[in-house]
């Protein structure tokens, strides 16, 4: 007995505070950047994996099949929702809780009708998905995720808030900073190539002039091209914003022809706020004027 005494004190003095430690809550994302914001408000209580990589376009991305495995045994699934992911219809389950964090965010580009000549709605049908490139979205991101913690795990809500708030104050922290870093850049005209970046603009205060793509992955034919120069020519404008994925040999061609300097930022990264700070220097590094 006193024996057995000693192995029970052994064991309740290793276990955390709050009694003997719980398996962990497994979530999957549909983007990195979820991954890292959800990881932000559970923090080592989640395991937490994203189904695409930042590199993938999200538009065309394929499941595998170990993966739609790991789908079914998750515990909550985090989607940007909208028609971001034309592909999850396919692959919710009834069992799986689903967090759509777009229902807390105040869209931009809902007014304009996206349909294509055909008359079939595309990505961006209801407005556009890029929200996650407004730091400050974070805010209400990370409180859905919140509530869909908190609704399988409530004994764990003070911790969760407690993640959630130490994360909110170290981004508005940078977030003051990328603003301040990029202040120049205010009322620059910009173009972009893919329709990604209207809530970057929208923060920052860029004016974006035009997309080069006449909708989201549909490369521009050359009499759109001739336009789209002119009125770059017509705007003054200086810079224009390439994705990873946009075609090197068109980028090139917008930037000589229509007199503007090309930067690519990022649209997705590991590490939310790393991001940021990756596409603020790059943008930074040019000379709006």
């Amino acid at each position: 007995m006193r024996t057995f005494g000693l192995v029970l004190a052994a064991l309740l003095l290793a276990a955390p505070r709050g009694g003997l430690s719980q398996e962990k809550i497994r979530v999957i994302t549909t983007s990195a950047d979820l991954k890292s914001l959800t990881e932000a408000v559970g923090g080592d209580r989640l395991e937490v994996e994203s189904l695409t990589a930042p590199e993938q376009d999200p538009h065309t991305f394929e499941v595998k099949p170990g993966q739609l495995a790991r789908l079914r045994n998750a515990a909550l699934i985090v989607r940007i929702g909208l028609d971001h992911e034309p592909w999850f219809a396919h692959l919710s389950s009834p069992n799986v809780p689903v967090v759509d964090t777009s229902k807390s965010i105040r869209l931009l580009q809902t007014e304009i009708p996206r349909l294509r000549l055909e008359r079939q709605a595309h990505v961006h049908a209801f407005g556009n998905t890029h929200y996650w490139l407004d730091p400050h979205n974070a805010e209400p991101i990370t409180a859905s995720i919140l509530a869909g913690l908190v609704a399988l795990r409530p004994g764990e809500k003070a911790a969760f808030e407690a993640n959630r708030d130490r994360f909110l104050s170290r981004l508005n922290e940078r977030i003051g900073a990328w603003e301040k870093t990029l202040e120049r850049f205010h009322g620059t005209r910009v173009v972009v190539v893919h329709d990604s970046w209207a809530y970057f603009a929208d923060r920052f205060g860029l004016k974006i002039v035009a997309a080069a793509e006449p909708h989201p992955g549909i490369p521009p034919s050359p009499a759109e091209l001739a336009m789209l120069f002119k009125r770059m020519r017509e705007s003054n404008v200086r810079i224009l914003i390439a994705d990873p994925h946009a075609n090197p040999a068109l980028v090139r061609q917008i930037g000589e022809k229509g007199g503007a300097k090309s930067v690519t930022l990022l649209p997705s990264g590991t590490d939310y706020i790393t991001l940021f700070d990756e596409n603020v220097k790059r943008l930074s590094a040019l000379n709006p004027d």
